[in-house]
C-alpha cells in the first residue's frame, strides 16, 4: 500500500534537523519534533525561526508564509507524539549505538505502517534497521546541509526494505522541492564515498610534502574549477566528521586511502576540528608580507617540451604556444646552454630531462593547468632560485603558480585522477547509475561538472594514463585504472557516457 507521509516527525532539531522540519513545513506538511529536553527543544526552536527569519529579510517569504512555516510544526520532547505519523526522520549524532537505541524506541512507538527513516551520512542503514521489527519499512533519507538550501536526497534502500519503498520515499523527496538519488546501503552513499577519499588523498599529500595546503586549495579550486580547495572544504565540513565518515569507509572497504591521514587524526585529537572550533587546517595566520613577492631576475630562459630529453628535440604544441607568450611578453628565449632558466612544459616528471642538462639545476617542471593555473614542479637537483624565478615569471604572464615536487600527476592529477578513477568502480560496480552519480555531485558538492562530465572532458586516455603513471610511482592499488576505463580506451571509445544512452 503506498504511503501518503502527510505527518512527519523529526528527532533531532540540532541546525540539520530543524533544516529538515523547515523542508516539511514548507511543502504543506504537518511536522512533529522532537528533543530530549526542554533547553534542547529551544534551540531547535531557535533554528527554525533564525532561518526562516533569514528568508524572511531577504525577501524568500512573506509574513504570513513564514507563520504558515512555523505553524505546521509541533515541539515536544517526548517520542510518544510521533504514534500517528506516517514517516519519522532522525537527525542525531553519528553515532551508531545512539541511532539503533533510538530506532528501537521508534518501533515501539509508531504505528506498523509508518517509516522509518535515518539521515546517517555514512553508518550502515541495513545495521540501524535491523534493531527494528520492520526492517522493511527503513531507509535511509540523507538531506545535505543547509537543508532548506541544498537539494539533493539520497535515499538509500537496504537488502530489507520493502519492493517500491525507496521510490515512494524518493517522490516524497520531489514534493519537497528536491532531487533524489536512490542507492543501495555502503559507507558514505555517493557524496562521501566519493569525496571524503580525495580530502583524505589531499591531506595525505599535504603531509608527505608534495605541496602546501594553501597552493593544494588554489590547484583545486582554479585548475580543477572545484568550488572550494579540500583543506577549505575540509574545515566546512568538520575535521572530526570527516575523520568519522573516513573510518567508515575503512571499516567496510579496508582500502588504504580510506584509513583517516595521520595530520586529520592529529589535528582531530587536539580539538582543532576546522571552521566549528575557529581553526583546522586553516585557522588565524599573519598577513602576507606583500614586498615578499618574486620578481623574475632571469634575462633569458629556454623552453623544452615535455618529450624533449635535452632541449634539443622540437617542443610540443604546449611548449610551443608557452615559448611565444613569453617573447610577447619581453623574454628573451635562448638555447638550453645559455639559459639562466629552464622551463620543461610537461604533464609527467621532469628529473629525467634535468639529469641530461648541463645545469640541471635551472630546470622546472612546468603543467598549464585551464586558463589559469600553472603548476611549477621542482626535481631534487631544482635550485630555490629557479623555482623563485618561474613563479614570478608566471605571474607577469597572467597565470596563478603552484609549487609542487616532480612526482607523477603533480597536484591537480594527482587528486583528480584518483577521485574520477572512484567513480568509474562505483557504476562499474552496478551500485549507481552515471547520471545519478554526476547528479549527486554537482548538487552534493556544488561541482560545476559531474565527474563522468569531467572525463569526457579530459580525455578517457588522458585520465588511464595518469593513473597508471600514480600507480607506478605510489605502488596503491587504488591508483589502478579501473578494468572498465582500461577497456573503453582500448577499444577507443571516445565518452564512458556513451554506455548509458
Amino acid at each position: 500500500m503506498a504511503s501518503t507521509f502527510e505527518t512527519v516527525g523529526v528527532v533531532g532539531l540540532g541546525t540539520m534537523g530543524a533544516g529538515i522540519a523547515e523542508v516539511f513545513a514548507r511543502a504543506g506538511i504537518a511536522v512533529v519534533g522532537v528533543e530530549t529536553d526542554p533547553g534542547a527543544l529551544e534551540r531547535g526552536r531557535g533554528h527554525l525561526d533564525g532561518s526562516t527569519g533569514r528568508a524572511l529579510s531577504r525577501g524568500r517569504l512573506t509574513e504570513a508564509e513564514r507563520a504558515e512555516i512555523l505553524g505546521r510544526v509541533a515541539f515536544t520532547t517526548s517520542l510518544e507524539d510521533l504514534s500517528d505519523c506516517d514517516l519519522v526522520i532522525e537527525a542525531i549524532p553519528e553515532v551508531m549505538d545512539f541511532k539503533r537505541a533510538l530506532f528501537t524506541d521508534l518501533d515501539r512507538v509508531c504505528k506498523p505502517s509508518a517509516v522509518l527513516a535515518t539521515n546517517t551520512s555514512s553508518l550502515s542503514v541495513t545495521a540501524i534497521a535491523a534493531t527494528t521489527t520492520r526492517p522493511g519499512r527503513v531507509v535511509g533519507m540523507h538531506f545535505f546541509n543547509p537543508a532548506p538550501v541544498m537539494r539533493l536526497v539520497e535515499v538509500v534502500r537496504t537488502v530489507s526494505t520493502e519492493d517500491g519503498l525507496a521510490e515512494e520515499v524518493a517522490g516524497l523527496a520531489r514534493r519537497l522541492g528536491k532531487t533524489p538519488v536512490t542507492v543501495a546501503d555502503r559507507a558514505g552513499f555517493v557524496v562521501n564515498r566519493l569525496l571524503l577519499p580525495y580530502l583524505n588523498h589531499a591531506a595525505a599529500l599535504l603531509e608527505q610534502g608534495l605541496s602546501t595546503r594553501d597552493d593544494i586549495d588554489t590547484a583545486m579550486r582554479l585548475g580543477a574549477g572545484f568550488p572550494m580547495g579540500p583543506f577549505a572544504l575540509l574545515d566546512l565540513i568538520g575535521l572530526d566528521t570527516s575523520y568519522e565518515i573516513c573510518e567508515a569507509l575503512f571499516r567496510e572497504s579496508r582500502e588504504r586511502r580510506h584509513a583517516p591521514a595521520p595530520v586529520l587524526r592529529e589535528l582531530v585529537t587536539a580539538g582543532l576540528l576546522g571552521r566549528k572550533s575557529g581553526r583546522g587546517f586553516h585557522g588565524e595566520e599573519p598577513p602576507a608580507n606583500p614586498s615578499a613577492e618574486e620578481k623574475p631576475s632571469a634575462s633569458t630562459v629556454a623552453v623544452v617540451g615535455g618529450t624533449a630529453a635535452n632541449g634539443t628535440g622540437a617542443a610540443d604544441g604546449a611548449a610551443e604556444a608557452f615559448a611565444e607568450r613569453l617573447s610577447a611578453a619581453g623574454f628573451k628565449t635562448t638555447p638550453v646552454e645559455e639559459a639562466d632558466l629552464v622551463v620543461a612544459v610537461s604533464r609527467t616528471p621532469v628529473i629525467e630531462q634535468a639529469v641530461r642538462l648541463p645545469h640541471p639545476a635551472r630546470l622546472v617542471g612546468l603543467n598549464l593547468v585551464g586558463d589559469q593555473v600553472a603548476e611549477v614542479a621542482s626535481t631534487v637537483l631544482t635550485s630555490p632560485g629557479a623555482a623563485q624565478v618561474a613563479r614570478g615569471l608566471l605571474r607577469i604572464l597572467g597565470r596563478t603558480s603552484v609549487s609542487c615536487r616532480d612526482r607523477a600527476g603533480f597536484v591537480v592529477g594527482a587528486l583528480l585522477h584518483p577521485h574520477l578513477n572512484d567513480a568509474v568502480r562505483m557504476y562499474e560496480s552496478g551500485y549507481a547509475s552515471m547520471e545519478d552519480i554526476d547528479t549527486a555531485m554537482r548538487l552534493g558538492c556544488g561541482y560545476p561538472a559531474g565527474p563522468f562530465e569531467m572525463l569526457d572532458r579530459l580525455g578517457l586516455e588522458t585520465v588511464r594514463d595518469g593513473l597508471r603513471a600514480l600507480y607506478a610511482e605510489y605502488r596503491d592499488p587504488s591508483f589502478a585504472p579501473a578494468p572498465l576505463l582500461d577497456q573503453l580506451v582500448t577499444a577507443g571509445v571516445r565518452s564512458i557516457r556513451d554506455l548509458s544512452s
